[in-house]
C-alpha cells in the first residue's frame, strides 16, 4: 500500500547519537520502541554556521556588503554568477552548513543557508510558503506532496506583511524554484519554528524513502516538537509507526493530524490504510468514500493506469493517460519520461525527443538530468518521422 507524505523537498556522526530529549506532547511519542538515531537530530544544527561559512562571511560577503549594502550584498555574494555557483538539486534536504559545503540544495535547504547568513548579518528574514499548483513526486511506494518555500530579506524588523506578492518591491525575495514563473504568486509568512519543523519532516520522509524507519521516527518526532500545530509532521509520524508495525500509535498520530487538517486527502488515505490493517473495514471504507469525493482522480491515477496499458501493449491508451498526468503536473519529470516511452512504443521519434527533453529540463536532481540527457543524445541521431 502506498503512503503519502509532505515534503518541502544533522551532521553525520561516527557513532550513534543521543536521542533528543522528551519535549512536546508525550501522547504521540514511543521512544522506547526505537533505537537511538544514527544521525544527530538537533534544531540548533539547522542554521549553524560552519567555520567555512564564517570565513566566507568575514571576507567575500563583508566586501559585498560594504559596496552594496546588507540586502543586495548578501544576494550577490551568494547567487551572482561567478560567486558560489549554487545549484538547485532536490536529491536531499541539507542544513545550512551542508548546503554551503555541497554548493547545492533544494528550495528549503537554500532558504535555510541564506537565512543563516542573513541572521549573522542582522538582516531581517521572512520565510514564505508560496501558493503554487500542487506538485507530486514518488520514491518506491512512498508518494510526496511538494510544497515550495522562499525567503524575503528586509531592511528593518517588522516591515513584512503576513501575505505578500513574492516579488513585492517592499521585500527583496530570493526564490529557487527552477521552472515556474512566480511573479504573480502569493505567499504566506512562516515562523522559523515552522521552517525547522519542515526541515525535520523532510529528513523523516527522506529517511523513510531509504528504508531507515528508525531514523525517520526521531526526525518526525522532532518535527512535532518544533511545531505541534504542523499536521504533516503527525502524518509522517503516523506513517513511520505503520511501517514499524505500531498500528495503535499510527492511528493516534493520524487522527490528531486529521483534527488539525480535516480535509487533507493524504492524511485521510494514510488513516484509511491503518484502519484497513486493523481490520476495521467500515471505518476504512468510509474514509475512502470521502477520498473519492475529494479526489475522484487522485495524483498518479492516470500514471499507474498508463503503466498498466503499456504492459498490456495498448500503447495509444498509455500515451493518452500519461499525457493527462503531464497536463495536470507539467513539471514532473517522470510523467514526461513515461510519455516518451509510450511514444517510443508507437514509433513516434519526434514525440520521444520532445518529452525526453522536457523530462531533462524539469528534473530536479543531477542524476536524473544526466540520465535523460544520455537518452536524448542517443535518440538525436535517429531520423525523425
Amino acid at each position: 500500500m502506498r503512503a503519502w507524505l509532505g515534503l518541502l523537498l544533522c551532521l553525520l556522526l561516527a557513532a550513534c547519537a543521543t536521542p533528543p530529549g522528551p519535549h512536546g506532547d508525550e501522547r504521540f511519542f514511543s521512544d522506547a520502541k526505537f533505537a537511538p538515531p544514527a544521525e544527530r537530530v538537533r534544531a540548533e544544527d539547522v542554521f549553524a554556521l560552519s567555520p567555512a561559512m564564517k570565513r566566507y562571511l568575514d571576507h567575500e560577503i563583508a566586501d559585498k556588503v560594504r559596496d552594496r549594502g546588507r540586502q543586495q550584498g548578501l544576494v550577490e555574494a551568494l547567487y551572482s554568477r561567478g560567486e558560489l555557483r549554487l545549484e538547485y538539486d532536490s536529491t536531499m534536504t541539507r542544513n545550512a552548513a551542508q548546503a554551503f559545503e555541497a554548493r547545492v540544495g533544494n528550495c528549503l535547504s537554500l532558504v535555510i543557508m541564506t537565512a543563516a547568513f542573513a541572521k549573522a548579518l542582522g538582516v531581517p528574514v521572512l520565510y514564505q510558503s508560496v501558493f503554487t499548483d500542487e506538485a507530486w513526486a514518488r520514491s518506491g511506494d512512498i508518494h510526496f506532496v511538494i510544497d515550495h518555500v522562499n525567503i524575503g530579506l528586509g531592511r528593518r524588523l517588522g516591515e513584512f506583511p503576513r501575505v505578500t506578492n513574492t516579488h513585492s518591491q517592499d521585500v527583496l525575495t530570493i526564490d529557487f524554484l527552477p521552472q515556474q514563473d512566480l511573479r504573480n504568486q502569493k505567499a504566506r509568512s512562516l515562523s522559523e519554528n515552522k521552517v525547522v519543523a519542515m526541515y525535520m519532516n523532510n529528513q523523516a520522509a527522506e529517511a523513510l524513502a531509504r528504508g531507515r524507519v528508525n531514523d525517520a521516527y526521531w526526525w518526525s518526532r522532532e518535527a512535532v516538537v518544533q511545531d505541534p500545530s504542523f499536521a504533516r509532521a503527525y502524518n509522517t509520524l503516523g506513517v513511520v509507526y505503520r511501517r514499524h508495525g505500531d498500528l495503535a500509535e499510527a492511528e493516534r498520530a493520524l487522527v490528531h493530524a486529521m483534527s488539525l487538517d480535516p480535509s487533507n486527502p493524504q492524511i485521510m488515505a494514510n488513516l484509511a490504510q491503518v484502519y484497513g490493517d486493523q481490520g476495521r473495514s467500515a471505518e476504512a471504507g468510509a474514509l475512502r468514500q470521502r477520498l473519492a469525493v475529494l479526489q475522484p482522480d487522485p495524483p498518479f491515477a492516470f500514471f499507474y493506469r498508463g503503466q498498466a496499458a503499456l504492459r498490456n501493449g495498448d500503447y495509444a491508451e498509455a500515451r493518452d493517460l500519461f499525457a493527462r498526468e503531464v497536463a495536470r503536473a507539467p513539471y514532473y519529470h517522470e510523467f514526461h519520461y513515461w510519455l516518451a516511452l509510450a511514444y517510443a512504443a508507437l514509433g513516434d521519434v519526434k514525440g520521444v525527443r520532445k518529452h525526453l527533453a522536457q523530462a531533462m529540463e524539469s528534473s530536479t536532481t543531477r542524476g536524473d538530468q544526466d540520465l535523460y540527457a544520455a537518452k536524448l543524445d542517443r535518440i538525436r541521431s535517429i531520423q525523425v518521422r
